[in-house]
């Protein structure tokens, strides 16, 4: 067996036995211990450019960039491969793939064995949070890919320092990923809750092979959570500064391609700018949140990094986000510019390379050609601290104290553009039927609606009924003057015509203003029969001239009976889907509740 204690960075006996048992597995001829060092980095970037894992970009305009392809076949999460295994199937739920441990332990060992020969294994310690915060949590990952190690290094805090800071803990996630042959009919990504461990093989993209990422961070510290008495969410964070006031933070949770990073890093429009108003980013994708000493809730961000989709992000769209690339960023399955060595993908602007190699490596004429450049999940891996909003607050070890929660989804008709929660369960209950549509066409037909409770569908770790009932009892532990207020959002809401009456984006400023507003108790409501909305006149559509009147806005924040008693049949027919012993009474009560008010 190859010598891997001799330059071992920790002499933690749960750490070194794990390690042996996967040697013995794999069979790597080598091991590398990742010490965090940038000299150990640069070593790596290195050599992954002589084997053409990674190919080095113009340092000129893109320092300390490269770009990577995957696999055709292996461009994405495969949530079909993805297993939650829990002894007890009903303790995955109804909406996790599962396998039994046992089963899952012996396939994957079969899989995985001698998959490191001729290969070197890489040893990533690292801390999800700051390192040394009451809120971060530590995990190794093996892997046999430079790639990985070198997103890891972006996206979490690597290092020796986070060995020291374990010492001899036996408190750390196992994260073992094996390359293979990135076969998806071989391909799995498990989870295994109760025994603080995730295995991901066949795979070398960064969703299914990044395990920090939603393996640790939401789906093994979700269950973590609800053992310890803390919530993990895919939530951002982001911090509102009104001139001359402290600085108020909210968590906010939306299903995909519902503007969750454009609004992570908003930009005031240029009324607010001028008053003064800042937004800080503080996290774009995932919240660990914890109760502090003085009874408020305190959420980190537990990345170091944005894993932020290419296509769509430009200078218009998301001017923080394009900013954050522009050094130190890996890119991922985007189009290769020949004439600069720079990158391009959908939508950047409008101008594709004519001399470009597509994200397939097919070198083609980017104006002529009749498929994407960058493939539509393409990525970039990039250091927060780029970021120019990026929170001063981001490494604070303790968190920052949440005023509000928000949820929010796509819907052409239903939901108004914003409305607030009776309560800490009837916001529960918001959160859990959470839900987007899928497609709505250009008449405003509505589309196909998809329950995402919290934006958790894919990636809670246990039985979703439980889940809510671990954020009852989380609210039973607050007190109503600390607890953070919860608010629904819908910025897509869409008139007869099927044109969206709001403009979105930095203008959304103006709903969180509201909110903010709301949680100071220093502006009133109108109560309807799903919660409190605002007047019309609470609203500052100032600047908005020709975009939003107050006749406009009152019909966004109007409330269509009819439309609502369908939704409430619709979450119904969602919570039947659950043992109805594990749903909490509280949401079967909400519900009751909100269809006694429809009548």
């Amino acid at each position: 067996m190859v010598d891997f204690k001799s330059n071992a960075l920790t002499a933690n006996k749960s750490i070194l036995d794990w390690m042996e048992d996967r040697i013995n597995l794999v069979n790597p001829d080598k091991v590398v211990w990742i010490d965090g060092s940038d000299a150990q980095r640069d070593e790596l970037r290195a050599e992954a450019c002589s084997t053409g894992e990674m190919i080095k970009l113009n340092q000129d305009k893109l320092p300390g960039c490269y770009l990577h392809r995957t696999a055709v076949n292996d461009v994405a999460r495969v949530e079909a491969r993805t297993l939650i295994c829990s002894r007890e199937k009903d303790n995955a739920g109804p909406t996790n793939n599962w396998m039994d441990p046992k089963e899952a332990y012996k396939m994957l060992d079969d899989i995985a064995r001698d998959s490191y020969k001729g290969r070197t294994m890489y040893v990533i310690p690292y801390s999800m949070g700051p390192v040394g915060s009451p809120l971060a949590k530590i995990g190794i990952e093996l892997t046999d890919s430079i790639y990985v190690v070198l997103n890891m290094i972006i996206m979490t805090r690597v290092g020796k320092n986070v060995l020291d800071t374990l010492g001899d803990s036996t408190d750390w996630i196992k994260g073992f990923h094996a390359k293979c042959d990135v076969d998806p009919e071989k391909r799995y990504i498990c989870q295994f809750p109760e025994d603080n461990t995730i295995i991901s093989v066949n795979s070398a993209y960064g969703g299914n092979v990044l395990l920090g990422k939603k393996c640790f961070a939401l789906r093994i510290a979700s269950y973590l959570g609800k053992n310890e008495g803390w919530m993990a969410e895919h939530m951002l964070i982001l911090g509102i500064e009104k001139p001359g006031e402290e600085i108020k933070y909210v968590c906010a949770a939306f299903p995909s391609a519902c503007g969750k990073t454009n609004l992570a890093m908003l930009i005031p429009p240029e009324i607010y700018k001028k008053k003064g108003y800042k937004v800080w980013c503080v996290g774009d994708d995932i919240s660990w949140i914890k109760k502090g000493a003085d009874g408020r809730l305190y959420a980190i961000n537990p990345e170091n990094g944005f894993f932020g989709v290419a296509p769509g992000t430009n200078a218009k769209s998301n001017p923080n986000a394009l900013a954050a690339t522009q050094k130190g960023t890996i890119f991922t399955n985007v189009a290769l510019n020949l004439d600069d060595n720079t990158v391009w993908w959908e939508s950047l602007d409008k101008n594709p390379p004519e001399n470009a190699v597509d994200w397939t490596g097919k070198k083609c004429n980017g104006k002529e050609s009749e498929t994407p450049l960058a493939h539509p999940n393409s990525r970039f891996t990039a250091p927060a601290v780029n970021c120019p909003c990026v929170s001063p607050e981001f490494n604070n070890p303790n968190g920052v104290p949440i005023s509000a929660i928000v949820f929010g989804g796509r819907r052409a008709k239903l939901a108004p553009l914003v409305y607030q929660s009776r309560d800490w369960n009837h916001g529960v209950f918001i959160g859990s039927s959470m839900a987007s549509e899928t497609t709505a066409a250009a008449t405003g037909a509505v589309g196909v609606v998809r329950r995402d409770p919290m934006a958790m569908i894919p990636f809670c770790g246990y039985n979703m009924a439980d889940y809510w009932q671990h954020w009852i009892d989380i609210g039973k532990t607050l007190d109503a003057d600390k607890a953070p207020k919860i608010f629904n959002v819908n910025w897509f809401r869409k008139d007869d015509e099927g044109h969206f009456m709001w403009p979105g984006f930095g203008d959304n400023l103006r709903v969180l203003e509201w909110i903010i507003a709301r949680c100071e108790n220093k502006v009133g409501a109108q109560e309807t029969a799903i919660g409190y909305l605002p007047k019309p006149e609470d609203i500052n559509i100032e600047g908005l001239e020709g975009e939003v009147t107050r006749e406009s806005l009152a019909s966004i924040l109007d409330v269509d009976k009819s439309l609502w008693a369908e939704e409430a049949k619709g979450i119904e027919e969602f919570y039947a889907k659950f043992d109805q012993n594990r749903l909490p009474q509280e949401l079967k009560d909400q519900l009751a509740t909100l269809k006694n008010n429809l009548k």
